[in-house]
């Protein structure tokens, strides 16, 4: 019998990410699961290369965006109402897709609930896509969210 004892939902806080953890939090209710909400915060410093900023641009402070995860995952709990699953919230700086396979692997996740943009063609080479890195290096199964098809 599969046990799920642990569901891991990354979220960076758009309508896509937050159906994403509507599911988990089904599943989590269901399966009588720890939910971990988990946002990854992208150094900009290190995203940036320096061809791009040829001048010093003032970079939020590390601290006020790790702060502002934190606020975002208290928000997206109370919004939700996810206050009765009691849901952990995991906040990381990186790359997302490597920081929330880390975190799978990490807090030994049984599941994996993340959303997709739905892009395909140009956009999907242009913007890569981290669902598709997660999936592919996933300690442990992936369920993807599709974004709801409007008009």
């Amino acid at each position: 019998m599969v046990t799920i004892k642990r569901i891991l939902a990354p979220t960076d806080f758009s309508d896509n990410s937050m159906r994403a953890v509507r599911f988990a939090a089904e599943m989590a209710d269901k399966f009588q699961s720890e939910l971990v909400l988990l946002h990854v915060v992208q150094d900009l410093a290190l995203v940036l290369p320096d061809a791009v900023m040829p001048t010093p641009v003032a970079t939020p402070n590390l601290d006020d965006m790790i702060a502002a995860a934190k606020t975002g995952i208290a928000n997206q709990v109370a919004n939700l109402k996810l206050g009765h699953l009691n849901p952990k919230a995991e906040v990381r700086i990186g790359s997302p897709a490597a920081e929330i396979v880390a975190a799978a692997a990490d807090l030994k996740a049984d599941l994996l609930c993340v959303s997709t943009h739905g892009r395909t063609g140009l956009a999907h080479f242009l913007l890569g896509s981290v669902a598709e890195k997660i999936i592919r290096y996933s300690p442990c199964p992936v369920l993807t969210v599709r974004p709801t098809k409007t008009g």
